[in-house]
């Protein structure tokens, strides 16, 4: 599992010159705070690495030289916007403007966030400087272009024979290729980012989305030179039997079904080309699209300082915009947390794992897998856990969370119909069979929801008294009884029912802005 701080590009050079500050400053201090924020989160790499990476320029400029070699990188003379106020030339975000496709006011040089369509800067209507607003005029420059419409024939068979993308990615990347591939510019005008390594590019930098795509590969690479294994990156990106998963959001799809398989393919290697490529619809905020450059969203930090992070990495799964946007409201979040954390989940566990510790001294009672009812309800659990590990193969992550619920609710119901606490004042025998089959749904419960809720997953297995991690564990270990004889511990509440309503939510929200200093 890797990713890294994308750190070059004009988008990091355009907030550098507003601060006043170097791009590397500024990307050094936004790296830590990305790794400080995700391990804060529970979000763990194999490597989390960054574009400043002296081996990701090595993996980016080897690889775009193998493709320049075989003829699918050429140099031509090109007009660009120029800000004569400014001083410099605009690519990419240097420019604001009216989007040409769909008439987006707020579109920006490299690609329209309404629409999602790719543009260069001199497509869009009534451009503007981002840096002074000022209104930019043309003038020639010398550019290096990937030559995307050599390798259309080879993209679309690759998305046709590709069963595992989702019918939308497949046909919006389909569309894209009807409507004309062009040469794409992967070289730009700026000062920040991996000089272009083709002769006479000196003065160059590489395309942040050609290099950042690559990414994947040097982040690879890293990853098995750090851990003395140099060649062992190559069973990931050669061998057949791989599969690489991508997960990012709808405006990212042309950049991962055809510009990085097209990089592949031209570098003449026979490179593993993206197995699925897992992309949601957008996650609104009041009808607007989460947007850190548009500061329309929740902070990371700011979610913290409300909730713990596994309230939050739950509802943003259970919630997932798979099939459609999707827009956040504090009231559905406040139902979420409530009738799924605390009510369904967290309830089944505690009042399982607390009558045992009452009732049963701590021990947990052995099953009687003869039992016709036993087979059954042991037989759902199966049934469910495998259904999980599907909608995780599927990367149905809100399908796979509302499953892991499911099996909260099956194990609650249950308990509801056969009144364990009832029956033990007859035969406690019978009672102890019935929580013998509660404690195998928590122990699944701890497996299953580990990836979604790390820190609830951990604690239920450390009351289960289970040794080691529970993220150490197999898939196959969720299905497996407790040993003989086995005494748990004391079991805490793993959430708390969120009080108060919406509008304090939101207020608390701005008090935190404020106090955090981002206000406005």
């Amino acid at each position: 599992m890797v990713s890294g701080s994308d750190e070059h590009g004009t988008p990091v050079e355009v907030e550098a010159v507003r601060l006043g500050v170097s791009p590397r400053i500024l990307t050094d201090r936004n790296h830590a705070k990305i790794v400080s924020l995700l391990k804060s989160w529970n979000v763990t790499f194999d490597n989390y690495t960054r574009t400043e990476s002296p081996i990701h320029k090595e993996v980016v400029a080897k690889l775009l030289m193998e493709i320049y070699d075989r003829g699918y990188i050429f140099a031509q003379e090109t007009e660009m916007l120029y800000c004569e106020q400014c001083n410099r030339f605009l690519p990419d975000r240097y420019v604001d403007g009216k989007c040409p496709y769909c008439g987006y006011e707020l579109a920006r040089g490299d690609q329209c966030e309404n629409c999602g369509r790719l543009l260069e800067t001199t497509l869009l209507v009534e451009p503007r400087c981002a840096i002074c607003k000022s209104k930019p005029v043309v003038r020639q420059t010398k550019h290096w272009y990937f030559d995307l419409p050599k390798l259309s024939e080879q993209i679309t068979t690759y998305l046709l024979s590709n069963q595992k993308l989702a019918n939308s990615t497949r046909n919006f990347s389909l569309n894209f290729i009807k409507e004309g591939l062009k040469p794409r510019a992967i070289t730009r005008d700026v000062s920040w980012g991996i000089q272009a390594p083709f002769p006479g590019a000196e003065n160059k930098r590489i395309y942040v989305w050609v290099e950042a795509l690559l990414g994947y590969l040097s982040a690879t690479i890293e990853y098995f030179r750090n851990h003395g294994k140099p060649d062992g990156w190559q069973d990931y990106w050669f061998n057949r039997e791989a599969k690489t998963y991508y997960f990012i959001g709808k405006d990212n799809i042309p950049f991962h079904t055809i510009i990085l398989p097209a990089l592949l393919l031209a570098s003449g290697e026979n490179y593993n080309l993206p197995y699925n490529v897992c992309a949601t619809e957008w996650l609104q905020f009041g009808g607007l699209k989460a947007s850190k450059s548009q500061k329309v969203g929740i902070w990371m930090d700011e979610a913290l300082e409300l909730f713990p992070a596994d309230y939050w990495r739950y509802f943003l799964m259970a919630t997932r915009p798979e099939s459609k946007d999707s827009d956040f409201s504090w009231d559905v979040f406040i139902k979420r947390i409530n009738a799924d954390l605390n009510d369904t989940y967290g309830n089944f566990i505690h009042r399982t794992l607390t009558f045992i510790s009452s009732k049963f001294d701590g021990m947990v009672p052995e099953t009687d897998a003869t039992d016709p009812d036993i087979v059954e309800i042991l037989k759902t659990l199966e049934e469910k856990v495998q259904a999980v590990a599907a909608e995780l193969d599927e990367c149905k992550l809100q399908s796979a969370a509302n499953t892991i619920m499911g099996i909260s609710r099956v194990g609650n119901q249950y308990l509801n119909e056969k009144e364990p606490w009832k029956i033990i004042k007859k035969d406690q025998e019978k009672a102890a069979n019935i929580f013998s089959v509660a404690t195998r749904y928590v122990k699944a419960l701890a497996i299953v929801s580990a990836p979604f809720m790390p820190s609830a997953a951990e604690e239920i297995w450390k009351t289960l008294n289970l040794p080691g991690s529970v993220h150490d564990q197999s898939w196959g270990e969720a299905l497996k009884p407790l040993p003989p004889n086995h005494k748990i511990q004391k079991a805490t509440p793993l959430f708390k029912k969120i009080e108060g309503s919406s509008q304090e939510l939101q207020d608390r929200l701005e008090s935190i802005r404020e106090r955090l200093g981002k206000s406005g």
